[in-house]
Formats: C-alpha cells, structure tokens, sequence
C-alpha cells in the first residue's frame, strides 16, 4: 500500500504541472484584464488614466512564459501572489473562504448520504413497488433539474411564502453570532448543493442494495433461518454501501464546484462567490489560485477514495 501510495504521488507532480499551464493559459487568454476594467488604482505618482504604466505596474505587459516562470516559481514556495484589484495576498483571501465552503460542503455531503442511503435502500427492498416508481421519478427529476433553479424555488417555499428559513447570509443583522443560527441560514444553501447529488447516490444505493441481495450467501442465510431485517442490516447493508464511500471521496470535488452557484445565489461568504467576484473583476491571480486548489483537490480526493477503497474491502491490495 505504501509503495502504491508513493507511486500514486509522484504521477500527481507532472499532472498538476500540466493542470498549471491550462490554467495560466486559459486565465490569460480571456479577454480584458483588471485595467481595462477600471477596477484598480494605480501606485502612487502614476496617474490612472494610464493604463499602460498600470499594466506595467502590475506586470501584464510582460511575455506570457515569462509570467508563467514568475508565477511557477512563487507557486512552488508557498505564494500565489497578489491578487490584481485588492493587491492583498491571494493565499490569505483564499484561506478567508475555505471555511464557510468547507462547512457548507461537509454539511451537504452528509446531507446527501443521509437522504440518498436510506431512499436508495428501501427503493431497493421495496422493488418493483408504487415506492420504488416514485423514488425513481424523484431521483430522475432531481438529477435533471439544473441547481440554480432548485435554488430560487427553494427561497420562494421556504424563505418567502413560509418564512421558515432565511435568503442569504450567515447570521441576522442586529443579532450577535451564536453556532445555532450559522446552522439555521446554512440550511437552504446546503439542501439546495446536496439535493442533485442525493439523486444520483441514491440511485447508485439502489443498485448495489439490489446486486446484493441476490448473491447466493444471502440464500444461504435465509435458509439457515435468520430474519430479514437480521440479513439485510448485518450482511447486505455494509457490502451495499462500500462503494458508495468512494463515491462519497470522488464527490468533495462536485460540492466545491457546485457551491459556486449555491454560494453566489444565497450570498455564503465561500471560495465560489470569491471565484465569481473575481471573474466579473478579471483578477485573474485570484482565479488561478483557485483553480490550482480545486486541481489540487480532485487528484487527492482520487487518491483517498482508492485509499479507502483499500481499506474497508479486504479482497482489494495495491501491490
């Protein structure tokens, strides 16, 4: 397991290399920059209505690999360098965000599994059944629907014609902060991220719950006498939901990606929101720095999930 883990590691040096050139190559070749935008002031003695000392100030009139080289070479100790319209750190506005999107992705993958196991599994038992139909036309309505539009209908039932949750935010203005109501207005962002995401796992735990319960030592344990409830909890769940905690690996990068959409919508404080911010700014530091986390993100949550895969199923070894 060692040496496959090791191996696994150095195959990640020349893909997140390669993921850094795309990135820095896509960022600059989109259009317009934070000059053009008049999003910047300039250093002191340069005057702003010439943006060519700005982008020589900023750097942006340089050639391309020699920017790349610069940016590589901060990368690699540790710096992401500064961000284009604030001139702050792009690592400390980074490591502002990773909190409120880490909860909120934490919460809406336990979320997930939460609705989607135990709906995947009694789907499963309960086959062929008016439950199962309705489950299968949940879960293909869910998967199909696009997540802003859950989004907006979740804020008109719940926050506006029921008043039961708030729009956005994460506290209420004019009270003091408490864990309890953090909790209360990350409800409907992480329902609204968890909800396609649900659709799917369940479908994929009604699947394995049904590939199982067909093998032949679940025969052999009902001829032996046991109760159902005995078999079903003690030897079908466990084999049945062992895949799914690769899945559960393989979707952290989902929830971040799709926290962009949930975070700008309810106005979550959340690396998303900084990414859309920094779009519409062309702070395209900022942006860059992102995508090498969510890179950086995917290959590991790939790795984990083979890890995992390892450790809870006994036939599997990496030797």
């Amino acid at each position: 397991m060692q040496r496959y883990i090791v191996r696994r590691l150095l195959v990640t040096i020349p893909i997140l290399f390669g993921i850094t050139v795309i990135n820095f190559l896509v960022m600059n070749a989109a259009p317009g920059d934070p000059v053009s935008n008049a999003l910047i002031v300039g250093a002191p003695g340069q005057s702003i209505g010439d943006p060519e000392a700005q982008r020589e100030l900023l750097g942006l009139n340089r050639p391309l690999p020699v920017r790349y080289v610069l940016w590589l070479k901060e990368l690699l100790q540790g710096n992401m360098g500064e961000s284009l319209v604030t001139r702050r750190p792009v690592l400390t506005m980074i490591g502002e965000r990773v909190g409120p999107t880490v909860q909120l992705s934490a919460l809406a993958l336990f979320l997930s599994f939460a609705i989607a196991v135990p709906v995947g599994i009694i789907s499963a038992v309960k086959q062929y059944s008016w439950l199962d139909y309705a489950v299968t036309v949940a879960t293909f309505i869910s998967a199909s629907i696009p997540g802003f539009f859950f989004a907006i209908l979740a804020i008109y039932i719940f926050a506006l014609t029921l008043g039961w949750l708030p729009i956005s935010g994460t506290q209420t203005i004019g009270q003091p902060w408490s864990l309890g109501d953090y909790l209360w207005h990350m409800i409907l962002p992480a329902s609204v991220l968890a909800l396609p995401g649900s659709a799917s796992l369940a479908r994929y735990a009604r699947s394995q719950m049904l590939d199982t319960i067909r093998q032949d030592y679940l025969a052999t344990a009902r001829a032996k006498g046991l109760r159902r409830a005995y078999i079903l909890a003690r030897h079908a769940l466990p084999n049945a939901i062992l895949p799914l905690i690769t899945l559960a690996a393989l979707d952290v990068p989902t929830l971040f990606s799709g926290a962009v959409i949930a975070e700008t919508i309810f106005r979550w404080p959340g690396m998303g929101q900084l990414g859309v911010s920094s779009a519409f700014a062309r702070d395209y530091t900022v942006l860059m720095g992102l995508g090498v986390i969510s890179a950086t993100l995917i290959v590991f949550s790939n790795l984990v999930a083979d890890i995992l895969y390892a450790a809870l199923d006994p036939r599997i070894r990496y030797d």
